[in-house]
């Protein structure tokens, strides 16, 4: 890669900090498993006057989908799951679905799969006002926030058989909607493993990785290194403290729900040793995690061309088919930025990116907290930045 060229990232971060779009931000790219750059700008903690380091914790939100499908592909490749389980077979609360059509609940009449969990084709919803399925997925996880805190917090299973008696968006496999189905797979690797679902993601991916930063909360000494999370205002960046998705915001405390779509907090060295274990085929240093057909399942699109039509409105997706709780480039020459077909990753709220490129063994990370950020403006130009950076 040309060096030179990547300074651009330098630049475009302290940009973001110096106009005010973030408190703090880092990148890293990574090629032919080599770190070609890594730079820092701003503050995690403006208040306290604590800089940007490459050892902040950061609250990945849906950067932890990723992770939950790695967990269900062990599953897979052990012959433990068969994605065509009903997933009510591991979570009662699956049994009776339904779906509200002019107030009237109609039964739905194709289970819901393992499969269309891992593809956002459950017909699980996130927090809304736009059909009866989105306002009772937010009452919900109003509920979820107001007992977080207290003895009487809800586990991860007891929240996946509550959101199964929610009603559905739609019939499952009729559509692609983005929602809470990554959360639901965390439930079932607990009830398949019979252990906890952040025991066995520390077990069989953090251990054996050496992501040593990274789990569902922050202990007491690593608390100094949690970003603060910051919330755009009229007059500027505001600390925000609430919980999002009944996520803890301090993450102090060993949570008893262990979101899989939106819980973890890791590090940008962290999340680059997983990114490197599935561009390594599912090794990194000598850790086998997966073996090399199962991380080109996890990372082939797997939704058909009538379900990515529920994509569209993703405008930062155009070019994009979807499988195992990722965006996956199928049509790059379709894209609103340069990449490469089969090129692969996700972001979160607060705006940390991971983009895998297996065709030029290719990765890029961006780290930072603000409250709806997902892909912004300058994470699509520090995506042009590393392709124009590649060299023949």
């Amino acid at each position: 890669m040309n060096l030179k060229k990547l300074e651009r990232l330098g630049s475009i971060a302290q940009e973001m900090t110096d106009n005010g779009f973030v408190a703090g931000v880092s990148c890293m790219v990574i090629h032919h498993g080599e770190e070609q750059c890594y730079y820092e700008a701003g503050y995690r903690d403006i208040s306290a006057g604590l800089k940007m380091t490459r050892d902040t914790i950061h609250r990945l939100y849906s950067m932890t989908k990723p992770i939950t499908a790695a967990a269900v592909m062990i599953l897979l490749e052990e012959g433990r799951i068969d994605l065509l389980d009903h997933v009510s077979d591991y979570l009662p609360g699956f049994r009776n679905q339904y779906v509200l059509e002019q107030g009237v609940a109609v039964p739905v009449t194709r289970p819901m799969t393992i499969h269309n969990l891992l593809n956002m084709t459950s017909g699980l919803v996130y927090l809304g006002e736009n059909n009866p399925a989105e306002v009772r997925s937010e009452r919900l996880i109003e509920e979820v926030k107001g007992k977080l805190l207290t003895d009487q917090a809800l586990t991860t299973v007891e929240i996946a058989n509550r959101v199964g008696q929610l009603p559905l968006a739609f019939a499952p496999g009729e559509s692609w909607q983005y929602g809470l189905s990554a959360d639901i797979l965390g439930a079932v690797v607990e009830v398949v493993s019979g252990m906890r679902f952040g025991e066995f993601l520390a077990k069989r991916i953090f251990e054996p990785l050496g992501m040593k930063d990274t789990a569902f909360y922050v202990e007491r000494d690593k608390q100094v290194r949690l970003s603060k999370v910051y919330r755009e205002t009229d007059s500027g960046l505001a600390e925000e403290t609430g919980c999002h998705l009944g996520i803890q915001n301090k993450m102090e405390l060993q949570p008893a729900y262990e979101s899989g779509g939106a819980g973890l907090c890791s590090t940008i060295d962290d999340y680059a040793k997983f990114t490197q274990m599935l561009l390594g085929h599912g090794t990194y240093r000598g850790a086998e995690i997966l073996t090399p057909h199962t991380v080109k399942y996890m990372t082939t699109a797997h939704i058909t061309s009538a379900q990515r039509r529920g994509m569209e409105t993703w405008e930062s997706l155009a070019g994009y088919s979807y499988g195992n709780l990722m965006r996956i480039m199928t049509e790059p020459e379709e894209a609103v930025y340069m990449g490469s077909r089969g090129e692969y990753g996700w972001d979160g709220w607060l705006g940390p990116y991971m983009m895998n490129d297996p065709v030029n063994d290719m990765t890029l990370l961006v780290m930072q907290q603000k409250c709806d950020s997902g892909t912004t403006t300058y994470t699509r130009r520090m995506r042009n930045v590393v392709f124009a950076a590649l060299e023949e």
